[in-house]
């Protein structure tokens, strides 16, 4: 076997643009700190990042956003969260962001260049500071623009990233917190998913690399009985103040993100302050309209193409900011829900979903045609359909390959998963050509019934564009854990939100599976943990449509009336 190659990522030097503070908590523990100062301005309102990902580096690049944040007058503060790169402190992840963000403020209205007014901003793991920093309550807290994140992201990383029912655990979220959480530093490697048990994969990481990750030990491979960082309190039990969620159609926290907006949408308080922006974007910024991501438009190498996406980054966000910190203009101003339908463009709406908006269910039918070659079997309009069973098998040793390596930057690769419908072991589902464009925007599910001969299943499902040519994007997906799943169980499953144009001439596709590798962990086949199972067992799943029990897919659709939206 060849050695583990380790890349280490140490803390980049401050840009000169910056100057670095040293900002105790209340325990002692210094946390550093940049402050990017408009020019010519005495008291600036501020917008707080607090961050673990190196607020120095390139892959967050702060030197060029708190450019366009001072150039608006703001002052910029960006700290390195305890633990991480130039920060004190141990490192664990979620554990002192609530106190922390707190402190931070506190220092930051203590600056003679300060107005007394902050914002936050920021993705993933800094907005999910920006949370904590509300639950905390400080009163200079005016406004906060978390991005692609969800305020159960310590939660999302335990267990999956799953909607209505038992998640089915996310590899992605176990290699975070193996990579990132270790230390000050970060490190990057290729886990030998092959390892048997799989738990192996990451204890060689850790002897490579010669420490642990007490986050990623807390959670595998069983969860201890960890205090979470808002039992004492919940974000949504916080005082409101004005917050624009800022989804990704394409980000792989949409769930959850999604699940928070609609929560936060059924508390009036909040739902008075809560605006939303959600766009054709994935979890790193990349977009429907440049996907697949050509050199020339990649963010991630690409200088040029790093500047204008941070105009698109950064613009709603200033707008929202100089409304709620700095008060230059009414909140009447912004629309309520700005949101984008896939293929056409940017729209707004009053609320989401937009008004006018409704439920369209599909039957999947023709199950005797439903495993092997693609269409498969049949997308019907509901009560067309026709009554039937479909099985599909779980081989450990023949694990459905994921799409992509990394759904972080799914719309980077973008990639035609219409070959995975031609796997025995996928359920395909196909609908008619449409002749009129389908506008989606709002929720999708997927409900079945389905047992297995394992003690317990996963169940994966996306809804997939087939385009004329007879290529297939996915537009949304989701999974969901069976356990008992001996007996006929109800599959419930969340593929989340979406705008999106289905158009003339395309097709709707569903897959239904039972694994996606290696983004999220096999089942064992067995009672066993899935982590620690050496001889994982195949089993084979059997999907029932009586005539009280339809398969079905439910989507929100605009009405005809709206399909000519531009």
């Amino acid at each position: 076997m060849s050695e583990l190659q380790i890349v280490r990522t140490v803390a980049e030097p401050v840009g000169d643009s910056a100057t670095e503070y040293a900002v105790p908590m209340r325990d002692g523990t210094v946390l550093a700190t940049d402050v990017y100062l408009p020019s010519g301005v005495t008291h600036a309102p501020t917008v707080l990042v607090r961050l673990p990902y190196d607020k120095n580096s390139r892959y967050v690049f702060f030197d060029r956003i708190a450019r366009r944040f001072t150039d608006r007058g703001y002052a910029m503060v960006v700290q390195d969260v305890r633990g991480k790169f130039r920060s004190q402190g141990p490192t664990e992840p979620f554990d002192h962001e609530v106190e922390d963000g707190y402190d931070t403020i506190d220092w930051i209205v203590a600056q003679d260049w300060s107005d007394g007014a902050v914002g936050m901003f920021g993705d993933s793991y800094y907005g999910f500071t920006q949370w904590a920093a509300v639950v905390s309550a400080h009163p200079a807290l005016k406004a906060i623009v978390p991005r692609v994140t969800t305020y159960e992201l310590s939660t999302v990383n335990r267990g999956g990233l799953g909607g209505f029912g038992e998640p089915v655990p996310w590899m992605e979220g176990a290699y975070y917190l193996a990579t990132h959480w270790v230390d000050h530093e970060a490190y990057e490697y290729d886990p030998n998913y092959d390892n048997r048990p799989l738990a192996d994969a990451f204890e060689e990481a850790f002897a490579a690399i010669g420490a642990r990750s007490s986050s990623f030990d807390s959670q595998t491979p069983v969860q201890a009985n960890k205090k979470g960082p808002f039992d004492l309190k919940h974000p949504r039990d916080a005082k409101p103040i004005p917050v624009l969620q800022t989804v990704g159609w394409f980000d792989n926290l949409m769930i959850p993100q999604m699940r928070d907006v609609m929560e936060l949408e059924s508390i009036p308080q909040w739902a008075a302050v809560q605006y939303i922006e959600a766009g054709s974007f994935d979890h790193e910024n990349y977009t429907l309209d440049l996907a697949p991501i050509k050199d020339a438009d990649d963010h991630g190498s690409n200088d040029e193409a790093l500047e204008r996406m941070l105009d698109l980054y950064t613009s709603q966000a200033l707008d929202f900011l100089d409304v709620f910190v700095r008060e230059l203009k009414s909140p009447d101003t912004l629309p309520k829900v700005r949101w984008q339908l896939g293929h056409v463009g940017w729209q707004t709406s009053s609320q989401w979903p937009p008004p006018g908006a409704t439920k369209r269910s599909f039957d999947l039918s023709g199950l005797g045609s439903a495993a092997g070659a693609t269409p498969g079997g049949h997308l019907v309009d509901a009560g067309a359909g026709e009554m039937g069973e479909a099985q599909w098998d779980f081989d450990p040793d023949n694990l459905i390959p994921s799409a992509v390596k990394n759904s972080f930057a799914f719309l980077l690769d973008y990639p035609d998963e219409s070959a995975t419908g031609d796997r025995g072991d996928v359920l395909t589902f196909t609908s008619e050509r449409l002749t009129e464009p389908l506008d989606l925007a709002g929720p999708i599910e997927v409900e079945a019934r389905v047992s297995s001969t394992a003690p317990t299943a996963d169940v994966f499902v996306k809804l997939l564009d087939v385009a004329p040519d007879g290529s297939a994007h996915m537009i949304v997906r989701g999974q969901v854990h069976l356990d008992d799943a001996r007996t006929i169980s109800r599959a419930h499953v969340n593929l989340g939100h979406t705008g999106y144009r289905v158009r003339s001439n395309h097709a709707l596709r569903v897959h239904i599976s039972s694994s996606d590798f290696p983004l999220f962990i096999p089942n064992s086949g067995t009672d066993e943990n899935r982590w620690t199972v050496v001889e994982p067992r195949a089993s084979q799943q059997t999907l029932y449509v009586l005539a009280d029990w339809p398969a079905r897919l439910t989507v929100t659709a605009l009405s005809e009336e709206r399909n000519d939206a531009s």
